[in-house]
């Protein structure tokens, strides 16, 4: 429902604003010109529970090829004309994006923010390195923005509102166990800790080895930063005052009790989705930890869910002897694939092969289908347990400091950011341009920008830009080969997608299938340069495959192997429907459906961006 109570000319001026799907409030923009008599551009009031607008044929509002964005504009937009948005749960964090034609709104954040507060954007159009003072006073040099969420259930003048905002949070990340629907008694554990030698004080008597084992009420902080003003860089809010309110979520590790006899279970891997350094590390680890609990049957499932159904694809038998050298090669022993079948064929052929545990290794889309198979056998009441890990080379999932593999790719992606540099600094007038994997979030492209110190222009999807007019990548460049002779660029694959001709394709685990980016830009330089008469030597390298088919570094492997443990430690205590993963610095569970609510993102406003910027000394190209 759109409502707005005040309407002008935007003559352009535009808006971008994200969120995230958990509950339902109205929210309302407000943006205004800066000035003595401020004037209202437009408001639009969304009820968080109204469905997704697709546009209309005058461009007033267009839905962007994210699902987590929209972008406001038009010549004449009046939000009259638009009858509904999509649905909203949870606004987030905005940052604000300055560009020629008005103010970007990006919320790459998981965050409850639920208050309203003004923004003043003066003299935000800051110089541009070759850029004539007449351009940049031709540039709105400011406006005030006001953003309003307002959350039904909490009410920050309640002096018990960070009570029952925590008491909401502890309900949110409980992790489901076995006994919510079974009554299984626990057993001591079978994972020994402690030396298999005779242990005394000396005395003959035995020693008693002490917190050996984690205890289910253990705790870890799930946030550390009290910032101490919204306007903080990178700050996440939850009431105007940006009060700390503590979020707790459960520790992992081997418990003293568990719910499974070692001698009855079969346990079951797979590996779904695309290739990930560290793939073989967590099923070394697995075996290895299941072994040490006394698990005889381990079975790993042959190219993903598509191992379920397909009667060619015999399940693996695997032991510490099968899995002992697989972490010095890179892949899956496995194999891996996208998409499956339906969720009812899967657990009805997880209960023909009688798996009590399934360790499920994958991203986003892998982990919805595990916790769709987590529900299915809570419903049949099976006493199964599902385990994930999360594998994502982009680094994409919510809450988690960082995904196995992505360490890795960072290094790796190095190897092409040297050569381009090379290539680009040995050539006269030479322009390397490097594609790295992100296909909604940056951070291979912001690291390995950040950590090569080569790149001049970083490109990623969080943060829109421009090739042609002048503030466009293109005329960076120009200003780059008159003043240093050469450039590189790294480019993300998701970025700039709204610059490529579009399509409705997908692939086998429903993602949009992306355009060329890498191509399309390295085309757009040729010309340019040609058209103005300059020359340019342009090398194009794409890495993608050589980054993700490695073996993992040794942060990676490290990760990976406790990762592999503690997914054993979790299903053996009982849980089910849980991903485990690190959280600032220490390892922790977390229920499924809190970290694949929306991609992890770039924050366009958090420091490690505004450091990428320093490093590369960009302007903002919009």
């Amino acid at each position: 429902m759109v409502s707005p109570s005040e309407v002008g000319s935007t003559e352009s001026q535009a808006a971008r604003y994200a969120v995230e799907c958990r509950t339902a409030y109205t929210i309302s923009i407000r943006l205004f010109l800066a000035g003595d008599e401020p004037e209202a551009l437009w408001t639009v009031e969304v009820d968080s529970r109204s469905p997704w607008l697709v546009g209309n044929s005058k461009g007033g509002i267009r839905r962007s090829r994210s699902p987590l964005s929209l972008f406001l504009s038009g010549d004449s937009f009046d939000p009259r004309e638009a009858p509904e948005l999509f649905e909203y749960w949870n606004l987030q964090k905005m940052a604000l994006s300055p560009c020629m034609n008005g103010v970007g709104f990006v919320g790459p954040r998981q965050l409850d923010l639920c208050w309203s507060r003004d923004l003043s954007l003066f003299g935000f159009c800051r110089s541009k390195a070759g850029r004539s003072s007449r351009e940049t006073k031709n540039r709105p040099m400011g406006m005030r923005i006001q953003a309003v969420a307002a959350n039904q259930r909490l009410d920050f003048k309640d002096p018990e509102w960070k009570k029952l905002y925590q008491e909401e949070f502890d309900k949110r990340f409980n992790l489901p166990h076995l006994n919510d629907i079974l009554d299984v008694k626990p057993r001591p554990t079978t994972f020994a800790l402690q030396s298999r030698g005779h242990l005394d004080d000396g005395n003959g008597v035995p020693m008693e080895r002490r917190n050996d084992y984690v205890n289910h009420d253990d705790r870890t902080l799930l946030k550390v930063i009290k910032y101490s003003s919204p306007t903080s860089a990178g700050a996440e809010c939850i009431d105007p005052d940006c009060s700390w309110v503590e979020q707790w979520v459960h520790r992992a590790g081997p418990r003293k009790e568990i719910y499974f006899d070692p001698e009855d279970v079969k346990a079951g891997i797979v590996t779904c989705g695309g290739l990930c350094p560290g793939l073989n590390d967590v099923i070394r680890q697995i075996v290895f930890t299941l072994e040490i609990y006394g698990v005889k049957k381990i079975v790993g499932i042959p190219f993903g869910y598509r191992g379920f159904f397909d009667e060619g694809l015999p399940e693996i038998p695997l032991s510490r002897q099968v899995v002992q050298n697989i972490n010095l090669a890179g892949g899956s022993l496995l194999g891996v694939s996208r998409g499956g079948a339906n969720v009812s064929d899967i657990v009805d052929n997880i209960q023909a092969r009688g798996i009590d545990m399934l360790f499920v290794l994958g991203g986003n889309g892998t982990h919805a289908g595990a916790n769709a198979i987590h529900n299915e056998c809570r419903k049949r009441k099976m006493k199964v347990s599902v385990v994930c890990v999360p594998k994502t080379i982009d680094n994409d999932i919510l809450l988690m400091d960082k995904t196995f593999g992505f360490d890795t790719a960072v290094e790796e992606a190095q190897r092409a950011i040297n050569s381009a540099y090379i290539e680009a600094h040995s050539a006269y007038h030479g322009i390397g341009l490097v594609k790295l994997m992100g296909r909604s979030s940056g951070f291979i492209a912001m690291h390995a920008s950040l950590s090569s110190g080569q790149i001049d222009i970083c490109l990623i999807p969080e943060v829109p830009f421009k090739l042609h007019g002048p503030y466009g990548v293109l005329r960076h460049l120009e200003h780059l080969i008159q003043s240093k002779g050469s450039a590189v660029i790294c480019v993300a694959e998701g970025a700039g997608q709204d610059l490529l001709e579009k399509s409705n394709a997908t692939d086998a685990s429903g993602n949009a299938v992306l355009g060329d980016i890498g191509v399309h830009i390295q085309q757009k330089i040729k010309k340019h340069f040609k058209d103005i008469g300059v020359h340019a030597d342009v090398k194009y390298i794409d890495p993608t495959y050589m980054i993700r088919a490695i073996r993992a570094n040794a942060s990676d492997a490290i990760l990976c192997t406790v990762l592999g443990q503690n997914a054993v430690h979790g299903a053996f205590a009982g849980f089910s429907g849980i991903t485990t993963g690190i959280c600032n610095t220490h390892y922790v569970y977390l229920p499924i459906p809190e970290v694949i609510a929306t991609p992890r993102l770039v924050d366009p406003n958090s420091r490690m961006w505004h450091r990428c910027l320093t490093s590369t000394g960009q302007p903002d190209f919009c």
